[in-house]
């Protein structure tokens, strides 16, 4: 039994009851009239039953006549009709009350990380996809707990990952991941999901192209990375490597696959030996250096544009990554004498990161907002922001600390069970 609360007209207490696959809303009046309803809502039946006290607003007076008492009962049984749609339990939730278990008005971004020792979803040692990068668990990371943690919507269920239903439903489509090391990381990710899925499928790798592609042979699906640190272009002239806010040749290629997977932020800021360019050319204006989240804006900008005038949406889905955090800094999770995730085991309780989000995905957003053609954005910013115990550290091929890719397995199997929910429900 569920008790929720209505500040509507004058109703002041609405109680749910799941019964199976029913529930029944009723207001605590004990008048004698009541009415009945059912009809079928996302496969749930639903049955309204309305008593109505005698109080001054509603009774019919002297000098009331029937009929306008029954316009007065018809119109309320019809606002109760609308407020009790709201009212949805869940038998199979640990959450007391939640809305209706209908993801297309669930907020699959907001949630907390539980612990469900069904994870992780695959073996990592089994799938041949890993990079020495993020493989944790073959260079000896000791703690695992960081595998079985899987994330948890605040008001429904997230979908688990379904790679052989994934590849029928994308049967002779082409995915291209398009980013920096990043997009590598999630794309190897959804390599290992699929792999799981299906180990006896035949399966094709293309590595020695400008192109890295895995082929589903039996299912004509093609998995596609392309490298790309900025989006935008950044052209060899006799100055030296200049980054063009303006321009974005690749999307010739890009605009042919049937979805799209975009990602940039995490070279925006580098400086010194580590920055990918020499100069940067603003509207016909060769600067030596900009502000870089003004930067990173207009080329966002660019790419926004070229979406709009030349991705064909109805054949094409376009998604963006967030912003994928690093974990440097434990000043942003209230341990100030933190310097990087080297002793993380457990993520960040809760819901929100203490720092808050990160300013580039702000301009994200903003971008994102002025695209006239559908662009899914895929939010995984917040929950991965609380993980700083699921980075490689020290535990990766290179030995060196790595707080900014993630390990495989981990983190990026919950943005594909996020995509997979976004291509497929």
């Amino acid at each position: 039994m569920v008790n929720c609360r209505w500040k509507a007209i004058k109703f002041e207490e609405c109680e749910c009851l799941y019964h199976r696959k029913s529930f029944t809303p009723a207001l605590p009046f004990p008048f004698p009239i009541y009415m009945r309803l059912q009809y079928q809502l996302t496969g749930y039946e639903l049955i309204v039953l309305v008593s109505l006290k005698q109080k001054p607003f509603l009774s019919p007076s002297k000098n009331m006549d029937f009929q306008r008492f029954s316009s007065v009962l018809l119109a309320i049984f019809i606002i109760m009709i609308i407020f009790s749609s709201l009212c949805l339990a869940s038998p199979s939730s640990n959450v007391k009350w939640r809305k209706q278990n209908n993801r297309s008005n669930c907020d699959v971004y907001q949630g907390s990380w539980v612990y469900d020792d069904s994870y992780p979803l695959y073996n990592s040692s089994a799938c041949p996809f890993i990079r020495k990068e993020f493989d944790c668990f073959e260079y000896g990371r000791p703690d695992h707990l960081y595998l079985q943690y899987r994330w948890q919507p605040t008001t429904c269920d997230l979908p688990r990952s379904d790679g052989q239903n994934f590849l029928q439903s994308l049967q002779g489509k082409k995915i291209m991941f398009i980013g920096d090391s990043i997009s590598l990381n999630q794309f190897e990710s959804l390599l290992c999901l699929l792999h799981a899925s299906v180990p006896n499928a035949n399966i094709r790798e293309e590595k020695n192209t400008s192109v890295p592609t895995v082929i589903f042979e039996d299912y004509e699906v093609s998995i596609m990375l392309f490298h790309s640190l900025l989006l935008v272009d950044v052209e060899q002239e006799d100055i030296g490597r200049v980054l063009k806010l303006d321009s974005l040749k690749d999307g010739n290629i890009w605009k042919d696959m049937d979805v799209l997977v975009f990602n940039t932020w995490l070279w925006w800021y580098r400086r010194g030996p580590k920055q990918p360019w020499d100069y940067v050319e603003d509207d016909g204006t060769i600067l030596k250096d900009m502000d870089r989240m003004v930067a990173f804006r207009k080329a966002l900008t660019t790419w926004a544009k070229w979406v709009d005038s030349e991705v064909d949406t109805n054949k094409t889905r376009v998604i963006f990554q967030g912003i994928s955090p690093s974990h440097y800094n434990g000043t942003e999770w209230n341990e100030p004498k933190v310097m990087n995730c080297s002793k993380e085991t457990q993520p960040i309780s809760g819901s929100t990161y203490p720092s808050g989000l990160p300013l580039p995905l702000y301009v994200l957003e903003d971008v994102l907002s002025s695209i006239e053609k559908p662009v899914h954005l895929l939010n995984i910013t917040t929950l991965s922001q609380l993980r700083k115990d699921a980075h490689p550290s020290s535990y990766n091929g290179f030995r060196a600390m790595d707080c900014t890719h993630w390990c495989i397995a981990g983190v990026p199997d919950t943005w594909n069970e996020l995509l997979y929910t976004a291509l497929i429900n």
